[in-house]
């Protein structure tokens, strides 16, 4: 029994580690190429935490800064709106991407370079903004008509 016990903590320290990392790589190779660096790089420190205190240190400022910005982002609807807006956006041109419909009379420069990168950088796209829509509704049932994290309420007239 003490066997299997000690195969199975080796089985999921060697998970953490593997998808840890491979979720830290990903989101340093995202920051430059299209999809969610930011959030893959946070989900990497998050599941390195369990096993590093070093991702632990790193991962709570990144954490709160994360939810002020949520915080402040769902505060009025104007922002939920257009935050909606800009994710649908970016869906609808991920699909225009993945359609990859024929070069326009109007384009000015070579049609090599017309929605280049083929229908995987419209498939990131377009997960990227269904991750941005769930993200919002998130941070609307969470945060919406609360004080941002990190900050105390005022009293009225104090």
């Amino acid at each position: 029994m003490a066997a299997k016990i000690r195969v199975h903590g080796w089985v999921r320290r060697t998970g953490i580690e593997v998808t840890g990392w491979t979720c830290v790589v990903f989101g340093f190779a995202a920051l430059v190429l299209p999809g969610p660096g930011l959030l893959m790089l946070v989900g990497g420190l998050a599941i390195l935490s369990q096993q590093y205190a070093w991702a632990r240190r790193r991962l709570a400022p990144m954490k709160a800064r994360a939810f002020h910005a949520a915080a402040i982002g769902v505060k009025t609807i104007p922002r939920i709106a257009a935050s909606c807006l800009c994710a649908f956006a970016v869906m609808g041109c991920g699909v225009v991407w993945t359609v990859q419909p024929g070069v326009p009379a109007w384009w000015p420069i070579e049609s090599r370079w017309w929605l280049f990168g083929g229908s995987a950088t419209g498939i990131s796209m377009v997960l990227s903004s269904l991750i941005a829509l769930v993200l919002i509704v998130y941070s609307v049932r969470r945060f919406r008509g609360k004080p941002p994290p990190g900050k105390t309420a005022v009293p009225e007239g104090g």
